[in-house]
């Protein structure tokens, strides 16, 4: 879950950008607080926004308070306060950082240094959260099996992602979970194995690597892909982004949904016309 999950800035008001970006920082406190200093280099924007999702649909406000941190030791600045479940959303950020990077040494061969960095705050993690850990652990063998055995359906190959974050919503919705929030999870993370699918189409060629899209497909290289099958892989995110919103419909908020709204009705879908188009991703930041 990776730089996919997107705002859509010119749409996003600046209240927002001040919880998300407020949120972002209180997760890097997480981070620290649950796998240690070094897991920070780990931080990104898309735990940050599921910390958002999980905190509106719980109940759970976030405080805010003026702190320092490493990047800002001079200025102080609004941070959301470390509560229980962004300690335990920065653990869990941790644990997809190393599995990723573990899928990286076995995809590439390479890697390995960079997973020195997570190592210990993964130890940790597991420590901490075993079941969080064993949940991320199941699902990510399943993925890698999907891998090996070739499927060439984007669809399947990508359920287990999808599967995995739907239990993860259950792991911390506990009874306040409901259909709409299982459905809207598993439409979240089918979209996120795809995209990225789709975007690291020419890479994975390239390297001899397992894409779906490839093997669906079989097209020499993106560019051909979207020229010959554009319009079914665009029913493809279509059907996705119109299950998230009839799901996003029926989830209950505690809080205002404005960046909630604005991120899965609006970034998303963006996103997805940018990694079709073959545009070079953007680096999001939501400073003020």
């Amino acid at each position: 879950m990776f730089g996919y999950v997107r705002y859509d800035y010119p749409n996003l008001f600046v209240k927002d950008v001040m919880l998300y970006q407020s949120a972002y920082c209180g997760l890097c406190k997480g981070i620290a607080r649950a796998s240690g200093q070094a897991a920070r280099l780990g931080l990104s924007y898309d735990m940050a926004f599921l910390s958002v999702l999980l905190h509106n649909i719980m109940g759970v406000d976030f405080r805010i308070e003026k702190q320092n941190c490493f990047e800002h030791a001079v200025k102080k600045r609004p941070i959301a306060a470390v509560d229980p479940l962004t300690e335990e959303l920065g653990a869990l950020n941790t644990v997809l950082c190393y599995y990723k990077l573990t899928d990286d040494i076995e995809d590439a061969g390479k890697g390995g240094g960079k997973r020195l960095w997570f190592r210990a705050g993964f130890k940790r993690a597991k420590k901490k959260y075993p079941s969080l850990v064993s949940l991320v652990e199941t699902y990510m063998a399943e993925q890698r099996r999907a891998e090996r055995e070739k499927i060439a359906s984007p669809e399947m190959a990508a359920e287990p992602s999808a599967c995995m974050l739907q239990s993860l919503s259950e792991h911390f919705l506990a009874d306040m979970g409901t259909s709409d929030t299982l459905g809207l999870f598993h439409e979240l993370g089918k979209w996120i194995y795809l995209v990225d699918a789709l975007d690291d189409y020419d890479k994975d060629l390239e390297k001899g690597n397992y894409n779906p899209f490839a093997l669906a497909y079989g097209a020499p290289s993106k560019e051909a892909l979207i020229a010959a099958a554009g319009a079914d892989i665009a029913f493809l995110f279509d059907t996705t982004f119109y299950a998230m919103r009839e799901h996003l419909a029926g989830v209950t908020f505690h809080f205002n949904r404005d960046l909630t709204d604005n991120v899965i009705l609006r970034g998303i879908p963006l996103e997805t016309q940018r990694v079709m188009r073959g545009e070079p991703r953007v680096r999001m930041s939501v400073k003020v």
